[in-house]
């Protein structure tokens, strides 16, 4: 019998060199160097994920990734990441990474709110708890991915953030991430949060550039959140040098009569995929994943999701919203499972894009595969153009074509940013679309004269 050895690209050649050269140095307990070792073998064995995966056929890695950047080190504060986070308007606790290292002296540590731990993820692996390695791997249904899988093995350092239980948070949580551009690095960084039993909390994940030169960035977040919880997750991925590659991986473990709500703006983002791991622990609870991907240029935005209904009386939404121009594309591949005992379950999904113009695309694939007969469960896609009678209802009562635009694509987003429960961030997430519209607007003037 003949054996096959895959060829291994040039960029899946230096991955595993730069693994054997950092992988005595990197933090970890020998449960979180047999999770890093297990991990990388997963990912040589698979390689680089390829348009022959069917979860990844529409975002190819392995072609992406024609070589792989060196991995980031202790990078300098420059004016610019100065600048940028004096930019930021949230208050109360900020966590600041610069090219995926925790930086103290430019968080917000002093005056946590009680309840509220946060340390160094460095810290965190190198700790005793038994529990760290199944916290850090998330729900099940994540371990096949080998995207994320490269980000177990390779992962440095990020933020493990516990709240204790009933405490309620009056201010959002910030986790920003800056890359400060001064290279072209790879940067690989992982973050928890675990909120115990009646927690309300709030976190906001902020992922952008500071300087001029693109990155590979693989980051993922871990949430574990306690029976009759509340907890919001806001992500903002914006302002990346247009050949920034990135993977942005979420995986979460809601407990029972709780709610889990997780919205996203993508604007500026080059080339991201989004990927979702959620999986109810509890009977009862609620789960919302919503977004709006603003894409232009040559942007490419993939949202793939994995909704395991695992436990009976459940309830999952998915809404996405993409406005998509230029020579952009946008993806959408979700899937809602549910297993054989998860009666009285209650799932609907939802992928609504609008392009722009002919050389805009989207691809849809949503996926139901339904284990038990007492459900309600339905997903729908629609990809079409502006409504003309909107426009011109509009552009009748004095509006210039560009404005009476604004104006319909604005309305069409706003009904996703509606489920973003904090007041002032959704006035945040208004404002940031009104701007990318805005300068949509202005180019559209411009190319009119």
């Amino acid at each position: 019998m003949a054996i096959v050895t895959p060829l291994k690209t040039a960029a899946e050649q230096a991955l595993s060199q730069q693994f054997a050269n950092v992988k005595a140095e990197l933090p970890g307990t020998l449960p979180v160097r047999k999770l890093r070792e297990d991990a990388f073998a997963g990912f040589e064995a698979k390689g680089l994920p390829h348009r022959r995966l069917e979860s990844w056929r529409y975002t190819d890695l392995r072609g992406l990734l024609r070589e792989a950047k060196p991995l980031a080190t202790a990078a300098s504060v420059t004016p610019a990441i100065t600048a940028r986070l004096a930019a930021l308007p949230f208050d109360g606790v900020r966590l600041v990474l610069v090219d995926g290292a925790f930086r103290p002296e430019l968080s917000t540590l002093e005056g946590l709110p009680d309840g509220v731990s946060v340390q160094p993820l460095t810290e965190a692996l190198v700790s005793t708890r038994e529990d760290l390695a199944r916290i850090l791997s998330g729900p099940s249904i994540a371990d096949s991915d080998t995207g994320l899988m490269l980000n177990t093995a390779l992962m440095r350092d990020g933020v493990f953030v516990e709240i204790t239980e009933g405490t309620e948070l009056a201010a959002p949580i910030a986790i920003v991430s800056l890359v400060s551009g001064e290279e072209e690095t790879a940067i690989f960084h992982r973050s928890v949060v675990l909120a115990a039993k009646g927690v309300k909390a709030t976190i906001v994940e902020v992922s952008e550039s500071a300087g001029p030169k693109a990155s590979q960035i693989n980051g993922a977040i871990v949430f574990e959140t306690g029976d009759e919880s509340d907890v919001q997750h806001l992500r903002l991925v914006t302002r990346q040098v247009p050949e920034t590659v990135q993977v942005q991986s979420l995986l979460a473990t809601v407990g029972a009569h709780a709610k889990f709500e997780s919205f996203a703006l993508v604007c500026k983002a080059a080339t991201l995929r989004q990927q979702y791991f959620v999986k109810y622990a509890g009977e009862h609870s609620e789960i919302g994943l919503r977004g709006v991907n603003l894409l232009g240029g040559a942007e490419h935005s993939d949202v793939t999701l994995v909704m395991d209904h695992a436990v009976p009386h459940g309830v999952s939404r998915e809404l996405f919203k993409n406005i998509i121009g230029g020579e952009a594309t946008g993806v959408f591949q979700g899937k809602v499972i549910v297993r054989p005992h998860a009666q009285k379950t209650d799932g609907g999904m939802k992928s609504n894009t609008l392009l722009l113009n002919d050389g805009a695309s989207m691809f849809n694939k949503p996926e139901l595969e339904i284990f038990a007969d007492d459900v309600v469960c339905g997903h729908g896609a629609t990809v079409a153009q502006m409504d003309g009678e909107q426009l011109f209802y509009l552009m009748a009562r004095g509006l210039p074509q560009p404005q009476a635009e604004a104006l319909v694509l604005q309305a069409f987003a706003g009904e996703a940013v509606e489920f973003v429960a904090d007041e002032d961030l959704r006035a945040f997430v208004m404002a940031e679309i009104r701007a990318w519209l805005s300068q949509r607007e202005a180019s559209s003037v411009v190319s009119t004269v």
